[in-house]
């Protein structure tokens, strides 16, 4: 029942620092990143056309450089979703189409709904599809369960949205869908399917036992017996994922951009250097999975609009009643005073 915490603190910070509004607005470096790190992923799947998709060189290639890179769009995505590397929405919306080509499969633009939707109902059930499923808390609630999930983060996050709250398809949906497939087709008509297999393979490691992916369950999981539902990591593969360890900088402020997230909490230290941090990414999927106090179930999750409607109106017949069956009592009482001094 209790409000999710980074709008308190965005209000507060803004309050202390006024100047919080310097930081905020797009950052033109983004889409060069993009370019590059697209190109780069392209030159992998090109230079790995003749080689067989599961030989050693082709499965280590895909889940150190691919898997990074792939993972670096998937961030890449998650940027350009708050619209913060153009000024303009449409600009936005085809740069992330863009990114996503080397991913194998489209998703950007059911992504943006879902996460802005993240951001501004975190943890509220059957809205925020971050949070797991009630029959993933049953079949994974153990130590092969939470194996399962690690190493298969990425189809949960790509299938859990559509059986939690299905999306109404817009243009952009359907942009999405055509170009995907259709750069799909061409590379496979051009070079083969060993390429497209490259790129799924990077997908799949980039979402997996990846030192990266260990960000999926370091933002949002509850930790050491702590009711804090947002955490931040401050370490070196930042620079390989634009910046996103600054989860609770960028959930008190999604319009500051990436290469601005140091710099906003270097401005607050009184409201950041206090709350824990996580201190690597690649050990929070092995405490994950081997700490029983941890789980599928760490998570806060908060009742639905309308379920916290009927829970409040509840509450106040339950205090109602209280009252009347007090009035009652009283009046009893006083009764008794009287016939006592009668």
């Amino acid at each position: 029942m209790t409000e999710e915490p980074h709008r308190s603190r965005r209000m507060a910070i803004m309050k202390a620092h006024p100047e919080v509004t310097k930081l905020m607005g797009h950052e033109p470096l983004t889409k060069w990143v993009v370019l590059g790190v697209v190109l780069t992923q392209l030159a992998c799947a090109l230079w790995l056309r003749h080689t067989r998709p599961l030989s050693p060189l082709f499965l280590i290639i895909a889940y150190s450089v691919g898997g990074t890179l792939n993972h670096n769009l998937f961030l890449a995505i998650h940027e350009i979703t708050h619209n913060l590397a153009f000024k303009g929405i449409g600009a936005n919306k085809a740069l992330a189409i863009f990114a996503n080509l080397p991913i194998g499969i489209p998703y950007c633009a059911m992504f943006k709904k879902y996460h802005l939707e993240h951001h501004k109902q975190l943890g509220e059930d059957g809205i925020d599809t971050d949070l797991p499923t009630h029959l993933e808390l049953l079949v994974l609630n153990n130590v092969l369960g939470k194996v399962f999930f690690a190493t298969f983060q990425i189809l949960f996050y790509a299938l859990r949205p559509g059986f939690v709250k299905a999306q109404r398809l817009t243009k952009w949906h359907y942009y999405n869908i055509v170009a995907q497939l259709m750069f799909d087709a061409l590379l496979v008509k051009t070079l083969g399917i060993k390429p497209l297999l490259y790129l799924l393979f990077s997908s799949f490691f980039a979402g997996s036992l990846h030192p990266c992916a260990g960000h999926f369950i370091a933002e949002h999981y509850l930790w050491d017996g702590l009711e804090q539902e947002t955490y931040s990591y401050y370490g070196p593969l930042n620079t390989l994922a634009y910046n996103v360890g600054y989860h609770n900088e960028h959930h008190d402020f999604p319009s500051v951009s990436w290469t601005r997230l140091p710099a906003l909490r270097a401005l607050a230290p009184e409201f950041y250097d206090t709350i824990p941090s996580h201190p690597s990414w690649p050990m929070i999927i092995v405490n994950f999975i081997r700490d029983p106090n941890v789980g599928i179930f760490s998570r806060v999750k908060r009742l639905s609009k309308q379920a916290r409607a009927d829970a409040e109106a509840k509450h106040k017949a339950t205090d109602a009643k209280d009252a009347s069956e007090g009035s009652v009592a009283s009046s009893d009482d006083s009764d008794d005073a009287a016939e006592e001094k009668k």
